[in-house]
């Protein structure tokens, strides 16, 4: 499993980034922040894919300034911050779970200049960050999932953060319920209930 370490701490532990081929492009466009338009980008990202974690890192390095969330925040006090950093020379994050094409901005001096930021999506990970993301998840948990689980389990989770979080979650709770190790059968189950139960058809496993 490929980390990068925050120069961050919290409750659970140190902070860190679980990274893989499909995060490689993302990670070389934030270090190239020289080179952005106007130094302005925008990290876009569906939920639980580490796009705070991503900025955190990208300011705790020193490379620039970050905006989470920044097309929830007021108007004026983000134009604010794209021209302060402007007037510092310093290179803004915008980060946001949606495509600036889908921000209903009225300001039309911060929609041009929005439009004008390198968008840096990230993508659906692949199969190393998605093994990455289950050991990661589980290690957190304190769940052993042996490599024969794993191996069984990876072509059959759908491709997508929220829900290989969402899975493990599942997994350890039902281990917990029933006092029994993770399994293949109990990780079938678990895939199982994500489809029919409680996730109301969030999962669509590749395989069954």
């Amino acid at each position: 499993m490929s980390q990068i370490a925050l120069p961050l701490s919290s409750a659970a532990g140190a902070a860190r980034i679980v990274t893989g081929p499909s995060l490689e492009p993302v990670l070389a466009a934030l270090q190239a922040c020289a080179d952005w338009p106007f130094r302005t980008a925008l990290l876009i990202g569906p939920p639980r894919s580490g796009k705070s974690l991503l900025a955190r890192w990208f300011e705790a390095s020193g490379m620039g300034d970050a905006v989470d969330d920044a097309d929830q925040l007021d108007e004026n006090v983000l134009f604010h911050r794209w021209n302060r950093a402007q007037g510092e020379g310093r290179a803004l994050l915008l980060v946001s779970g949606r495509a600036p094409g889908q921000w209903r901005i009225a300001l039309p001096d911060l929609a041009s200049r929005i439009g004008a930021a390198l968008p840096i999506a990230i993508a659906t990970p692949d199969d190393a960050l998605l093994r990455g993301l289950i050991e990661d998840h589980a290690l957190r948990r304190g769940l052993v999932l042996g490599e024969g689980v794993l191996a069984w389990l990876l072509p059959r989770i759908e491709r997508s953060h929220a829900a290989t979080e969402a899975l493990v979650e599942t997994i350890d709770r039902l281990s917990l319920e029933r006092k029994a190790p993770v399994t293949i059968s109990l990780v079938r189950d678990a895939l199982a209930e994500r489809v029919h139960g409680a996730g109301g058809g969030e999962f669509q496993p590749r395989l069954l």
